[in-house]
């Protein structure tokens, strides 16, 4: 399997602070990779980092073998990148149809097929197709967040915390999405509820003060009692 994405040790400044300290991290094509970690670990500066969002200032970022380190963040979308942030991300003040036009890097027969395709896939946009995207539940927001990010033929989807916030059926609706999502892309995912991360994800990496302390098959991390205690906090 081709390896998509590469983190090799990454340093990340915010303003005075230096959150992340080392990291190294790969992404494969096709698959579902999870970075894990405690509450500011470093995880969501890492998505940031590799959108351009906050530079990295050390290390280097690869996708597809080719630097994007010091590329700005509209670079890194077209080059194939697509961002689902933790906060979401959508304007509020427009419809989810209006929300997903705005997303839409070019308006033709592709990507309005991809388009339907959402719409089957997050029925519940189609419902509200014509209703305020600050209107929806927080859970059809999430929904409107990935399928902004699915609109485009994007090679890999970064995306942050899913689950912070939603009913448990809405979780199990995202997860599902998820698993449809990467039958067409590859997804990078950021996720507190392991339960959720270690159903859907394949690979993953363990992040801690700002550094990558672990990293393997998903599989592996279900059975390793020590590592869940030491980083996450479970057992």
């Amino acid at each position: 399997m081709n390896t998509l994405l590469k983190l090799n040790d990454v340093h990340t400044y915010i303003g005075q602070y230096h959150i992340l300290q080392g990291v190294n991290f790969e992404a494969k094509e096709g698959q579902v990779s999870v970075l894990l970690g405690r509450n500011g670990a470093g995880k969501t500066t890492t998505l940031k980092t590799i959108m351009g969002l906050t530079p990295a200032s050390k290390g280097e970022v690869k996708f597809h073998s080719h630097s994007i380190k010091k590329s700005p963040t509209y670079k890194v979308a077209k080059l194939g990148i697509g961002y689902v942030p933790e906060n979401q991300g959508i304007f509020a003040d427009l419809t989810v149809e209006e929300n997903m036009k705005v997303a839409m890097r070019k308006e033709d027969a592709v990507t309005l097929e991809r388009q339907n395709y959402v719409l089957e896939l997050f029925p519940d946009l189609k419902k509200f197709w014509k209703k305020a995207g600050g209107h929806l539940s927080g859970g059809q927001k999430q929904m409107l967040s990935m399928a902004r990010a699915f609109i485009n033929d994007s090679k890999l989807i970064l995306i942050d915390e899913p689950s912070k916030g939603l009913a448990p059926i809405m979780v199990e609706k995202v997860m599902e999405a998820i698993v449809e999502m990467k039958k067409q892309t590859s997804i990078v995912l950021v996720e507190q509820n392991f339960i959720m991360a270690s159903r859907i994800g394949e690979m993953y990496t363990l992040i801690d003060d700002g550094r990558t302390v672990h990293s393997g098959k998903m599989q592996d991390l279900i059975h390793n009692e020590e590592l869940k205690r030491k980083y996450l906090g479970i057992g």
